[in-house]
């Protein structure tokens, strides 16, 4: 009988023994792969490859420069807004110190009948306005010095005599201004008198040159008295005030009113007349102003000796304030 073989039916291969050598060799390749695969860029949109750390710093700065949440060290109120603010806090505080000023000069007849007390708050008053000076550089901006500056105070005291006196007893300073023009560089100081006939001014005409950003240094020319304006109708009192007592002008009355008609009759001919100009030596007529304050409408000066001018521009409503 014969037998039959199982194995030679179905042969089957051995597989040949692996040896963990090779098992082994092939699991650093495998490791080399994958880590090379978390080494590769990441490949964007229109084939530019960043890298992942590369994209993260760049998404950082994006969001910090259309804004993210604030950080607990940054103020919600942006820099340009607060330099706005600012500034319209300086304006409003330099407006408030410019009326102050101005109520204190009211009563001191340009400084002559202040108190000492008065002097001591103008004088403050000045300082804090000159430590806020919106013009630092005053020659450099000679558009805000054109023009007539009327003279409102001042510490100087060879004023002072023509200010309680002026040329008669019975004249009056009515104004002390300064025009300048800074196309031709000129200066004129003006005093304006009146009286109980005339009103009349005596004027000096200079040449000032730029030698700081805040000083110029002024050389006087020329001298003018102008033309006497009489007054047409003079009134007349019913009594006048001498050394305290009252005296009755109606007993003399028809006699003034002759002078009146004279008086109408002389202006005629004195307005017709020219001023008188003079020239002025060159020996001690120069001087020189350092401006420590200006803007459209106020002006502070100082000059020889220390002395300080407050000046407010024509029509300004400072001027009304301080008289």
């Amino acid at each position: 009988m014969a037998s039959v073989s199982l194995s030679s039916q179905f042969p089957c291969k051995t597989r040949p023994p692996t040896s963990r050598n090779s098992k082994s060799q092939k699991k650093p390749a495998i490791l080399m792969r994958m880590t090379s695969i978390n080494r590769m860029p990441a490949v964007l949109a229109g084939g530019i490859a960043v890298s992942r750390p590369d994209f993260r710093v760049r998404s950082s700065e994006v969001e910090d420069e259309w804004g993210s949440e604030p950080s607990e060290n940054r103020s919600p109120v942006s820099v340009v807004e607060r330099e706005i603010e600012e500034a319209i806090e300086a304006v409003e505080e330099t407006e408030r110190l410019k009326r102050a000023l101005a109520e204190s000069l009211y009563g001191t007849d340009r400084g002559l009948r202040a108190s000492s007390e008065t002097r001591a708050e103008i004088g403050e008053l000045i300082t804090q306005l000159e430590a806020k000076n919106p013009t630092p550089a005053p020659t450099d901006a000679l558009f805000l010095l054109n023009g007539k500056w009327i003279l409102a105070y001042t510490s100087f005291v060879g004023l002072f005599p023509l200010l309680s006196r002026g040329i008669v007893p019975v004249v009056k300073v009515d104004e002390i201004s300064q025009t300048i023009d800074s196309e031709s560089f000129t200066v004129q100081n003006s005093v304006r008198f009146a009286g109980p006939l005339a009103t009349t001014s005596i004027s000096t005409n200079a040449k000032f040159e730029v030698r700081s950003p805040r000083r110029v240094q002024i050389k006087f020319e020329q001298g003018i008295i102008g033309t006497p304006q009489l007054t047409d109708s003079i009134e007349i009192p019913e009594n006048v005030e001498v050394l305290g007592q009252k005296i009755d002008l109606n007993p003399i009355r028809g006699l003034l009113t002759s002078l009146q008609d004279t008086a109408t009759s002389v202006a005629r001919t004195i307005s017709s007349r020219p001023p008188l100009k003079f020239s002025l030596p060159s020996d001690n007529a120069q001087s020189w102003l350092l401006t420590t304050f200006l803007d459209k409408d106020l002006r502070i000066s100082r000059g020889d000796g220390g002395s300080v001018f407050v000046l407010f521009k024509e029509g300004s409503s400072l001027l009304e304030t301080s008289n």
